[in-house]
C-alpha cells in the first residue's frame, strides 16, 4: 500500500524522539546529535531538518508528553465531568513520572541545568509549566461554567499537580523505587481528583 503524502516524515520523527528520550536520558543533554541519529536509524542533517536544535528537539519530546498529560482535559464531555478529567489528566503525570525513560530525562535535565541552562528552560517551559497551564485553563473554564470555585486557577494548577506526584518526583530523582502498578495509580489519582474537586467546590 502506498504511503500517504507525509507519512514518512512523521514515522521519522516518532522514530528520532523515541531515539532522543532513551539517549538523552542515559548519556545527558550533551550526548552528540549523532548518537540520537545513529539510534534513531536517520541522518544527523535528518534531525536537524526536523527540529531544527537540540534545544527544539527537547521542547518536541516534552510537548509531545504534554498532549499525552492533557488529553483527558480535551476528550469529549471532560467539562460536564471534571472528576474523570481530572482522575485522567492525574493518572497520565503519574505514569510518566514513574517510567524510566520519563525519571532518566527528568534527571539528566536537573543535572545539567547549571551547564545548559537554555535546554534546561526549553524541558521547563515545554514541559510543566505548559501542562500546569493547560490545566489552569481547564479549571478557569470550570469556573465559569459555575461546576468549580477556584479564584486563582493557577495557583490550584499547581496544589493538583503536587496531589498525584507527591513525593514520586523527588524518589525518582533520587533513585529511590516507589513503583505503583495500574490500580494503584487509578486509586491515587481518583482520590486525589476527589479531594481536590470538594476544596474547590462552588458554594
Amino acid at each position: 500500500m502506498p504511503r500517504l503524502p507525509g507519512q514518512i516524515d512523521k514515522a521519522k520523527s516518532r522514530a528520532i524522539l523515541d531515539a532522543a528520550v532513551v539517549v538523552l536520558g542515559e548519556g545527558g543533554l550533551s550526548t552528540p546529535m549523532d548518537e540520537i541519529a545513529r539510534r534513531a536509524g536517520v541522518s544527523k542533517q535528518t534531525i536537524y531538518n526536523h527540529f531544527g536544535s537540540k534545544a527544539d528537539l527537547i521542547r518536541a519530546i516534552v510537548e509531545r508528553r504534554v498532549e499525552e498529560i492533557a488529553a483527558p482535559l480535551a476528550a469529549p464531555g471532560a467539562h460536564d465531568h471534571p472528576a474523570e478529567a481530572l482522575a485522567g489528566f492525574g493518572r497520565v503525570m503519574i505514569e510518566m513520572v514513574l517510567r524510566p525513560g520519563g525519571r532518566s530525562l527528568l534527571k539528566t535535565t536537573v543535572q545539567a541545568a547549571d551547564d545548559l541552562p537554555d535546554l534546561a528552560r526549553a524541558f521547563y517551559e515545554a514541559g510543566p509549566r505548559t501542562s500546569r497551564r493547560r490545566l489552569a485553563e481547564f479549571l478557569r473554564d470550570e469556573t465559569a461554567a459555575g461546576r468549580l470555585s477556584v479564584p486563582d486557577p493557577d495557583e490550584a494548577a499547581e496544589f493538583f499537580a503536587g496531589m498525584v506526584l507527591g513525593s514520586r518526583q523527588i524518589a525518582g530523582l533520587l533513585g529511590v523505587p516507589r513503583e505503583l502498578d495500574a490500580a494503584g495509580i487509578d486509586r491515587l489519582a481518583q482520590e486525589a481528583a476527589r479531594r481536590f474537586l470538594k476544596a474547590y467546590a462552588p458554594d
